[in-house]
């Protein structure tokens, strides 16, 4: 993937001290000398192409035409909007955007829909041992990507993927897709934003600054940006709770770390509507953009958004309940049914087996340890094969010498099932989530026929990944003799909450 921009880059050496001259002649021809060059420079600036400055040159909000109170008040109808960057695997990127959902809310925004990020494109980095990328630096490298996504035509949004339906039905949530929004702001026609990106087009350029300019590395600007710079290293964003705000959060980095590491972290508890809503420097702001809002539970506290479900909000706590589940969009779920009632054709338990990423792979036999169990309780009680779901991210190839090998050896006790990517049943699906565009039902901003033409025309994604994914969970949704996860896997949290909600059945 290709950077569009780098806020590490460093800007141009100074020039040397030099000693003082006394030759005023030669500082006469010197000053005419400069003043033709500036002259020269002056004539000629409207004929050099755009594509030789850099985004490192620039310097302020003047350079940035997007900002300006009339541009933002015709392209945006006076909205107030919320980004965020999202990152890792699809699982922690839902629970970003239920987060996001959330936040939007409290503060009265429209919330920028994204895309569905590659697996690890963007990796934040590690909140319990205080070593993460910056906010603006996340979203920096998410606005590159989600670009990239769009050059390849595999551009696919939350929206296309998870049912929101019943969250925008409500007047609490707005929503407005990142396609049609970043359009408007950055000046540039959905047909071109989704079909002729080509790098030394005008309209990449025109994105390059925009996405410069909402990404926040160069600080906040007047009227339409404010980045929120507070991370999980020093804030635990809270809303109404008891009081809480300002102080500190009941886990701190390891004094053992911070001397190590030469960390000055604190970690605050913060109210998230008196920082950021009425009456803050932030609330008359067009554009509020956080970077990661990936938080879980750890040592008592929360990693960086600590909203109970218990909230005395009656708002919050509805919209808590109404986020905790988002199915699969119907595509996805039928496809799941499909294979669990047409392939595998009987009671089956469902096996979501994580063994190469990150910890997991150090943590094989405890992760086939269960199964192992479950199994054997099982086929002591049945007549013939027990029928298993194998969702995995060990490669068939590999799966001599470990219990799968076992398993799949063992056919007259076990029956195994599992997806590829090339199967009917996922090209099928990958098709359909295609054509059908969900994402691009929903928005605030209402769209003008000739928009919704470009963006059903252009914006479809020639592929869409993770499908394999997605149909997976959902046929395990079904596995009427229970389901297997890896512990600590986000991906067993998803099957577990789908059936939970008994998302098969719906």
């Amino acid at each position: 993937m290709n950077n569009l921009f780098n806020p590490t880059r460093p800007g141009p050496k100074p020039w040397p001290n030099r000693k003082k001259q006394t030759n005023k002649p030669a500082i006469c021809l010197c000053s005419v000398s400069l003043l033709f060059l500036s002259l020269f420079f002056f004539i000629t600036y409207s004929e050099i192409p755009k594509s030789l400055f850099s985004i490192s040159s620039f310097s302020g909000s003047v350079e940035f035409p997007q900002c300006r109170s009339e541009t933002l008040t015709r392209a945006l109808l006076g909205q107030r909007f919320l980004l965020y960057a999202p990152h890792s695997g699809f699982s922690n990127q839902l629970s970003e955007f239920k987060n996001a959902v959330l936040m939007s809310s409290i503060l009265n925004r429209t919330l920028v829909v994204p895309p569905v990020l590659d697996h690890h494109a963007v990796a934040l980095g590690s909140c319990p041992k205080f070593r993460v990328l910056s906010p603006s630096e996340v979203r920096v490298s998410v606005w590159n990507h989600s670009i990239e996504l769009l050059r390849e035509g595999k551009y696919v949004s939350m929206g296309d993927v998870v049912d929101i339906s019943s969250l925008v039905s409500s007047e609490t949530v707005r929503v407005i897709d990142f396609r049609y929004f970043a359009s408007l702001l950055c000046g540039v026609d959905l047909e071109t934003f989704c079909g002729e990106l080509g790098e030394e087009s005008e309209a990449y350029e025109s994105l390059r600054r925009c996405g410069y300019l909402l990404s926040g590395v160069r600080g906040n600007v007047d009227g339409c940006l404010y980045g929120v710079d507070d991370d999980c290293r020093t804030t635990v964003w809270t809303y109404r709770n008891g009081g809480s705000d300002g102080r500190l959060d009941s886990f701190q980095a390891d004094e053992k770390v911070k001397k190590k590491k030469k960390l000055s972290y604190v970690r605050r508890r913060r109210d998230v509507y008196k920082a950021l809503g009425r009456g803050s420097e932030a609330e008359s702001v067009a554009i509020l953009a956080f970077g990661s809002l990936f938080t879980a539970p750890y040592k008592g506290s929360e990693l960086y958004i600590d909203i109970p479900k218990s909230s005395s909000v009656p708002e919050v706590k509805s919209l808590i309940e109404k986020v905790e589940f988002l199915p699969f969009v119907r595509e996805i779920m039928s496809a799941g049914k499909r294979f669990a009632k047409g392939t595998i054709k009987a009671p089956f338990l469902c096996a979501q087996l994580r063994l190469l990423d990150g910890q997991f792979k150090n943590h094989q036999e405890g992760t086939f340890l269960g199964l192992k169990q479950k199994l054997e309780s099982l086929s002591l009680k049945s007549s013939g094969p027990v029928h298993v779901f194998v969702m995995t991210d060990l490669p068939e190839s590999n799966w001599t010498g470990t219990y799968l090998g076992d398993l799949s050896r063992n056919s007259t006790k076990f029956k195994l099932h599992f997806l590829r990517e090339q199967d009917d049943v996922v090209v099928r699906t990958q098709k359909e989530l295609a054509s059908a565009g969900h994402g691009q039902k929903f928005g605030s901003i209402p769209m003008s026929m000739d928009s919704i033409k470009k963006m059903k025309k252009h914006c479809s994604p020639k592929k869409v990944s993770n499908v394999q994914l997605y149909v997976e969970e959902a046929v395990c949704s079904c596995a009427s003799l229970g389901f297997v996860g890896t512990a600590g896997s986000t991906i067993a949290d998803s099957v577990e909450m789908m059936r939970k909600f008994n998302a098969c059945s719906s």
